[in-house]
């Protein structure tokens, strides 16, 4: 078994990483105060001016297929620049990206949406989380009742990433009760001015979700991704793909914050020595190290997995759970290495440690990761091992 990288995969992830560490980590500083300001760490025209920075060094557009103008980049390679993006706090995304599942808009849809999304013109959220279905999406309530040539929807999504700044929407809505959530919910795109309204929900950490009210809202036929009651298939494959991505990203925090670990464990003195002389300090350094490789190859199976055209579900949950569980006791254990000073703002600790949390939570808990892999076990869906088969 051969576990290295590829001459190209090396030479993208080293020119990744000297891209954020050039460009992106010496905003931290700013970034950190206007947070606390309550202003927004970067404003939407540099996150533009970043993106088109990077377009220069070649990144534009990582899973983006080539059609579109995008790299089209394998998903080891996309989970790699990931993981470099993971490395600082800072909301940056390279550019070139959009909702994966616009991809199956039609031509018209392409030009008004999909087309500007990927451009940078306009900016897309995804809405399908509700006050009554969170982890469980087929509970959701939202109706969509035809009338003519148009829509009409009526209900409430919440903790909805992006809801207030985004130009549309992506509203998955019950079209068919009685057909239930394998053939009754449908997926829509929604211009703001069609008349929702979102209002910001305050949270523990940096980001702030939209609760979003739909209150009769028009919306045209013709405005339908997809197929009327293909909509639960689409929201499963726009969830998908965040469960390798996301633990990609917890790992490149983790690495970071191991680092300042052990960069401070070798300065800080106590009783005479280095703390990192210390057996305690010694043994959260070595587990966080552990826990760090270990989530790492689960993250590169699942992205495998994908590469391999082989249903991801089973590794991109094992790689989920495992990548935000190991990056929230990788920061507790450096925030505690670092003392008092750890819990302060003086330090971004205590900024990584309000994000990481959240990992555990959104695109699927780790209550809903372990439900999936035990069901896959227990079904006999799955074997164990059954990656090496």
């Amino acid at each position: 078994m051969d576990f290295s990288l590829t001459d190209e995969q090396r030479s993208i992830r080293e020119t990744a990483r000297a891209f954020i560490e050039k460009e992106v980590i010496p905003l931290e500083s700013e970034a950190l105060q206007r947070e606390r300001r309550g202003e927004k760490a970067l404003t939407r025209e540099e996150l533009r001016a970043l993106q088109a920075k990077a377009r220069d060094f070649g990144f534009w557009g990582l899973g983006t297929p080539a059609a579109h103008g995008g790299a089209d980049l394998p998903a080891i390679t996309q989970s790699l620049v990931w993981t470099e993006v993971g490395r600082t706090f800072v909301p940056f995304e390279f550019g070139g990206e959009t909702d994966n599942i616009l991809f199956k808009a039609d031509a018209r849809q392409q030009e008004q949406y999909l087309t500007p999304s990927i451009e940078g013109e306009r900016s897309s959220c995804f809405a399908v989380t509700e006050p009554n279905a969170g982890s469980d999406l087929t509970a959701i309530r939202m109706r969509a009742r035809r009338d003519g040539e148009d829509w009409i929807l009526n209900g409430e999504k919440t903790f909805i990433t992006r809801g207030v700044e985004s130009d549309f929407s992506i509203v998955i809505a019950v079209t068919d009760a009685e057909l239930g959530y394998r053939g009754g919910f449908t997926a829509f795109l929604v211009d703001r001015a069609m008349g929702y309204e979102t209002t910001p929900i305050e949270t523990m950490g940096p980001s702030e979700p939209a609760a979003m009210a739909f209150d009769d809202v028009r919306v045209p036929h013709a405005n339908v991704l997809g197929e009327v009651g293909d909509g639960f298939r689409l929201a499963m494959e726009w969830i998908g793909r965040g469960r390798y991505v996301i633990p990609s990203q917890a790992i490149g925090a983790a690495e970071r914050l191991l680092g300042m670990a052990v960069e401070y464990a070798t300065q800080r003195e106590t009783f005479g020595k280095p703390i990192g002389e210390h057996q305690m300090i010694q043994a959260m350094i070595a587990d966080s190290e552990v826990e760090l490789e270990s989530a790492r190859y689960l993250v590169l199976l699942a992205a495998w997995t994908v590469e391999q055209g082989r249903d991801p579900r089973h590794e991109s949950s094992m790689a989920k759970l495992s990548g935000a569980t190991m990056a929230n006791r990788v920061v507790d254990r450096v925030m505690q290495i670092h003392g008092g000073m750890g819990y302060t703002r003086e330090l971004p600790i205590e900024r990584w440690y309000r994000e990481a949390r959240l990992w555990r939570i959104f695109e699927g808990t780790d209550e809903i990761q372990r439900r999936a892999i035990a069901r896959g076990l227990l079904s006999g869906r799955r074997r164990i091992g059954g990656h090496l088969a």
